[in-house]
């Protein structure tokens, strides 16, 4: 019987595809090699969204680019390792392309799973807890089947433009704001921090929050058993969770490349 220690990997927003052709490049053969090392003792690896800064997926056309990272998580999955997928709030409009093409189990909701006999509650993070009442609306709104098929009718190369142009808005907003309050959340007004110790409250028997989202490796006490982790982001920090069944670490890949 093989006695090798394996391990459960989580890793959030890489939002491939920003700023340019060349530096995503750089990012995707990066996280490739971060598979390449992972995939030796994962028993399971879970991607918690953002994985492109757009993505929408047409009826018969693959926006261009990313080809070796959908090998590489073909060739994982093959070998019998599961890759999970929650979308994020840049790639919700992932179909079944991932699925058919490379064995990735996409998630369109937040998940409730037992692993290596804890309790873990899965999710990207966005929309999640109190307030944020503007992009909720918006969220229902991208997600109406009807508004998704007015946009497949756009030429893919409109959509995919005037796509990473709206996302690449948000998220430079964002990191702006997150680059200017990293102590963030030492305080109670974080929204992730709120849904967790709520969440935490009201399931004892949690013992991690896993998100991405907010882009800052983070892991917090939110109760006297459960914690709440955010994996933080590959566009900054290259940071990943590692989880042996104890100890849930935040890790951080390649930093001596910096």
């Amino acid at each position: 019987m093989d006695s090798t220690p394996t391990y459960i990997y989580f890793a959030s927003d890489f939002h491939l595809g920003i700023p340019d052709r060349i530096s995503s490049l750089v990012r995707e053969k990066r996280l490739i090699r971060w598979l390449d090392m992972v995939q030796k003792d994962a028993e399971v690896i879970y991607l918690m969204g953002d994985l492109f800064d757009f993505w929408f997926e047409y009826k018969t056309v693959v926006p261009k680019g990313y080809t070796r990272l959908f090998s590489k998580l073909a060739e994982i999955t093959e070998k019998g390792i599961p890759v999970h997928f929650f979308k994020g709030n840049h790639d919700f409009w992932a179909f079944d392309y991932l699925n058919e093409e490379a064995g990735v189990i996409i998630h369109d909701d937040p998940q409730e799973i037992e692993l290596k006999g804890k309790k873990f509650f899965l999710a990207h993070g966005d929309g999640l807890g109190p307030g944020d009442h503007s992009y909720k609306f918006m969220k229902k709104v991208f997600l109406f089947k009807f508004n998704q098929f007015l946009f497949r009718w756009l030429h893919p190369d409109l959509g995919t433009k005037m796509g990473l142009y709206f996302s690449r808005g948000s998220r430079i907003s964002n990191m702006i704001k997150q680059d200017k309050d990293e102590n963030f959340f030492l305080n109670d007004q974080e929204i992730l921090l709120v849904f967790s110790r709520e969440m935490a409250a009201k399931n004892p028997d949690i013992d991690y929050l896993v998100f991405g989202h907010r882009h800052i490796p983070t892991n917090i006490k939110v109760s006297e058993k459960a914690s709440c982790i955010i994996l933080g982001d590959w566009v900054k920090h290259y940071s990943y969770g590692k989880f042996d069944g104890n100890t849930f670490e935040i890790k951080y890949f390649e930093k001596e490349v910096e």
